[in-house]
């Protein structure tokens, strides 16, 4: 049986509690660093650090090997994790390219893009949350109002200003993408210019300042469509950490006959409508997105199965 829309998001699988109250705690990060049950989960920009041999999984380290880094806390294990108990503490380490290359050979290094829907909800879990608290960090060096470096406080939850002293905290882009149908419930894809011309993928966009996910939905397909649509309906959301993303699901239905395609020629430079049939039968002359992101469970969605192609 096909699983359920949100069982299918493999970002969105809550693995960690995260333990926030733990933040507020005085010297939190030193006092988890002398403790041996800790454990250490090693990042490198988007990439995570995989166990050699058996089922894919992240490999965490006991304090006393973890590398020196900036470190940020997560929070604790909710289920047994192999040999740790339930309430393991887990913190992400930030690594520098110099730490990455001497903790372990690059092929152990895989990016969470390509292999999250591999991992249990425990690993993906803590690896989402890592990296996008991660991009935070590498992004606010400074304070955006006064231009003075920050310091970081709250196990690396929050920023404070080193001359204004306010505080600034993680923030996250909200952006829609939708899968859009007409009347004969043809699906429409389009390849973006940054792309290899044979790929595909559903129109997405960021949400605009004072708009509705709904009035983004309606905008952004008609920018880089020229197709109008009504009635979108939410399915879900995904965590997207590169850098900073939170990706909701729409559906979405043409409104009206359906439109010419008039692909905006700057993000979009083809557009193309697929019946069920067509998209299964150009499988091996396009690639869809991954199984990791929102966009593919939307399309198989709308597919009503898994689909088996190439992928980026």
């Amino acid at each position: 049986m096909f699983p359920p829309f949100l069982e299918r998001l493999p970002l969105s699988r809550g693995g960690l509690d995260r333990d926030y109250l733990a933040r507020d705690e005085e010297g939190l990060l030193a006092r988890l660093r002398s403790e041996p049950g800790t454990r250490y989960l090693p990042i490198f920009r988007d990439e995570v650090l995989l166990e050699t041999g058996g089922p894919v999984r992240l490999r965490l380290l006991p304090s006393a090997t973890a590398p020196a880094g900036l470190e940020l806390y997560l929070g604790r294990l909710v289920t047994s994790r192999g040999d740790d108990a339930a309430g393991t503490r887990i913190v992400a380490v930030v690594l520098d390219e110099e730490a990455r290359t001497l903790l372990a050979p690059a092929e152990q290094w895989v990016s969470l893009r390509t292999l999250a829907h591999e991992l249990d909800a425990v690993d993906a879990s803590a690896a989402t949350e890592a990296i996008a608290l991660a991009n935070w960090h590498a992004s606010h060096t400074h304070s955006p109002r006064s231009g003075a470096a920050v310091e970081v406080e709250k196990a690396g939850w929050v920023l404070r200003d080193s001359e204004e002293r306010h505080e600034l905290f993680p923030r996250t882009d909200a952006a829609i993408i939708v899968g859009i149908t007409d009347a004969d419930d043809r699906l429409l894809l389009g390849s973006n210019a940054m792309w290899a011309s044979n790929r595909y993928s559903l129109l997405a966009g960021f949400v605009e300042p004072g708009e509705s996910l709904e009035e983004a939905v309606i905008r952004e397909v008609f920018e880089e469509s020229g197709v109008r649509v009504k009635d979108p309906v939410y399915l879900g959301s995904q965590p997207w950490p590169f850098p900073a993303s939170l990706m909701m699901g729409f559906r979405a239905t043409v409104d009206g006959a359906t439109a010419e395609l008039a692909p905006d020629g700057t993000e979009i430079l083809d557009l193309r409508w697929f019946s069920r049939d067509e998209l299964r039968d150009a499988l091996d002359e396009i690639l869809l997105p991954g199984p990791t992101s929102i966009a593919r469970t939307i399309i198989e969605e709308w597919y009503g199965g898994p689909l088996e192609s190439g992928q980026w």
